[in-house]
């Protein structure tokens, strides 16, 4: 009896590490989503920076306890590229490298995790990267991305959103209104209100933007 308790022991031992480490992944990813959309939406300035210092830590650690999870790379490369996106500078173009290597393994992984993110959050990092010869940049490569996006998920509020931001920057204001006004009435994330509701502000402030070009040029 005991030699048989010792050996169920041993294999309910055995399996538990796996187990444990879907949870931990499922749960470091949920952690990362909350403490992005406050440090993107909530802080700034030092208390911003420290923010996602410890959020690329973090980022780094999930991934490397779940190298095969193209969620947590996917936000590995979110919070690299946002990051990059406050903080400017040559820190700036070595996190976007890192933030597109992390998507790019995510593509290779599963293209379709988190409804195309990849796809959205490379495109965004293409339009937003200077070109050749100080980065990577291309805005051939991010409509290329941000159109896959728009195909898998053409209902989201993130991929509309990001074209509609691709097309402003193309100067294409009455494209640009149509993907904004159809990212605005995107069904809502009840897991992400903090995100919901910063991307609802950056909607709505594209939108002034959009309108006022179009009224200047007469459209």
């Amino acid at each position: 009896m005991q030699v048989r308790r010792m050996i169920t022991l041993f294999f309910a031992l055995a399996m538990l590490p796996a187990a444990l480490l879907a949870e931990t992944g499922d749960s470091s990813l949920a952690l990362l989503q909350r403490d992005w959309a406050t440090a993107n939406y909530q802080l700034s300035g030092d208390a911003q920076a420290a923010a996602f210092d410890a959020l690329v830590e973090r980022a780094d650690a999930a991934v490397a306890d779940n190298p095969e999870s193209a969620e947590l790379l996917i936000w590995n490369g979110i919070i690299k590229s946002s990051y990059a996106g406050t903080k400017g500078g040559l820190g700036a173009l070595s996190l976007a490298k890192a933030a597109r290597a992390s998507l790019e393994k995510a593509l290779e992984i599963d293209a379709t995790a988190l409804d195309g993110s990849a796809y959205t959050s490379l495109g965004t990092l293409y339009s937003k990267v200077p070109g050749w010869p100080v980065g990577f940049g291309s805005d051939k490569k991010a409509e290329e991305l941000l159109e896959k996006a728009l195909e898998i998920n053409p209902d989201g509020i993130d991929p509309n959103y990001f074209y509609a931001d691709y097309l402003l920057q193309k100067k294409q204001f009455e494209e640009a209104e149509k993907y904004l006004l159809k990212a605005q009435s995107a069904p809502p994330r009840p897991d992400r209100p903090v995100a919901d509701a910063g991307r609802k502000e950056e909607i709505h402030a594209a939108l002034s933007v959009t309108r006022k070009k179009l009224q200047q040029s007469g459209s």
